[in-house]
Formats: C-alpha cells, structure tokens, sequence
C-alpha cells in the first residue's frame, strides 16, 4: 500500500449500513458496518478500522470525503459530496459502459442518467415516501415473519399476487391480510417487488434511461427485484460486483481526483 498521505477514503453513511472505502489509485478496499442506533459513532469507528488494517491511522489519511443520508452529522469530513454525484462516479468506475444508474437505497430511490466519465447528465430522486426502498422492505419482510437475507433468497420465478398500496403502512396492513387469507409467502413477496419495479421504473421514464443500466445501492441483492425491473423496464439490468458501495467508491474517487490536482 502506498505511503499514508497518499491515501484517501470515501465514506458512504447510509440509512441501514456505512460502507467505507480506501484507495491509493490503484488499491480499493472496501468495508461495511450496519448503521446502528449512532451511524456517527460507527462510521467513526469503521473508518479507524478499516485504515488501521492497511496500516495506517485515520487522521493520517490524504482526504476523506463523505455522502449519503448522513454526511452531515460526520465532523471528520474535508469534503461532503451529494449522493447524485458519488454514486454516477462510483457505478462508472464499476461499470465503465453503464449510461443509466438505478440506486435504491434505505430511504430514497434514485435514476442518473451518465456519461462516459460518470459525470452527471440528469436524474430523478424519490425521497419524500419510503415506498420502494430498502425500509419499505425491511417492513414488508417484518410483516411476512422474515429477515431481508431470508427475503432475498426466495426464488426469483412464479405467480405475483397484486398489490395495491405502496405506502408502507398501507402495503404492511395489506401483507398481513394477504397471509391471514392464505396467500404464500412467495406470491407475497413476488407481488411487492413487481409493484416496486413498476413505481422504480416510471420515475426513470421521467429522465428517458438510456443502455446500459446497472443496479446499485443493498436492494441490489435481491435477485428477484432485479429481474422484476428490468421486465418493468423492458431493458437489461446489470448489477455490479460491489454494488452495495457505489457511494463510498466514488467519495473516494473524487477525494483522489481531487488530491492529485492538488499536487500538480
């Protein structure tokens, strides 16, 4: 690993997880914590634990730049990037052909619409309503009697029950009924995660999404969404390697960026 003024972190502090990320221009480690009830305290402590394992202390880091639903609330940042901006660079660096960003977080959902370079050329954002995104589901699976991990390894195929409401208090009441009537379990889940790629992909209509679209952000684990979207979509739906920290990868893709100017 490089010398530690050469080294930069980006830190995602997400709704659900802080996911942080080092990188000396050529090595990218990346690291994941729940949230908890202190995403401060934690993002505090992930950030000295992960620099402590490539060797160095976090206050000897270059630059550590931060996004996500908490960066405001993280006094150790040089810099706090919009989610927009991290997550169009991150998705680029991961998928160097991608021109449509999908990210469905813990409390928003969001389209980009990139070039080349990851620059931003238009987006939509939904966070007034939780319909949709990784807490809307982390409820819908409390009400189904199950975890996400158990949520996510359910099969991807088979009959979708509709359903009708996607306000979370709503679609919880709705769940819990379907299941008093007997309804499985898997025709449930089938049946939300159909209606969350329909709503996902009318609100992408709006910025015209554009070939290749790649799917980011920790919903991205949920195969059978995926496969619901880009039915919704009537477009090929790529998810990449490290999805779950498309903010963090390109918090710190900017940090360096912007280190290396520095030094010029």
């Amino acid at each position: 690993m490089a010398a530690e003024q050469e080294i930069v972190a980006g830190v995602d502090a997400g709704s659900t997880a802080i996911k942080v990320t080092l990188f000396d221009g050529t090595a990218m480690a990346n690291y994941l914590e729940p949230a908890g009830w202190n995403p401060r305290e934690t993002a505090t402590v992930l950030l000295s634990k992960a620099a402590g394992l490539r060797g160095v202390k976090a206050g000897g880091l270059a630059r550590v730049y931060g996004t996500g639903y908490g960066r405001v609330g993280l006094g150790f940042l040089a810099k706090a990037v919009t989610e927009i901006t991290c997550h169009a660079r991150g998705a680029a660096y991961m998928a160097p052909e991608a021109r449509t960003v999908i990210d469905i977080g813990g409390q928003d959902v969001k389209a980009i619409r990139i070039d080349g370079a990851g620059r931003v050329r238009d987006f939509v954002m939904n966070d007034k309503c939780a319909a949709g995104t990784g807490r809307f589901l982390q409820v819908m699976a409390g009400a189904l009697g199950m975890d996400l991990g158990t949520m996510a390894a359910l099969p991807a195929d088979g009959d979708a029950c509709p359903i009708n409401a996607m306000c979370t208090v709503f679609a919880e009441s709705e769940v819990i009924g379907l299941l008093n009537r007997g309804t499985p379990r898997e025709t449930i889940v089938a049946g939300l995660y159909k209606s969350i790629a329909g709503r996902v992909a009318a609100m992408a209509a709006r910025i015209t999404p554009c070939p290749p679209v790649v799917l980011t952000g920790g919903v991205a684990l949920h195969q059978a969404l995926h496969k619901a979207l880009e039915n919704e979509l009537g477009l090929k739906v790529t998810i990449p390697g490290e999805a779950v920290f498309a903010g963090s990868i390109g918090a710190a893709l900017l940090a360096w960026e912007d280190l290396r100017r520095k030094g010029e």
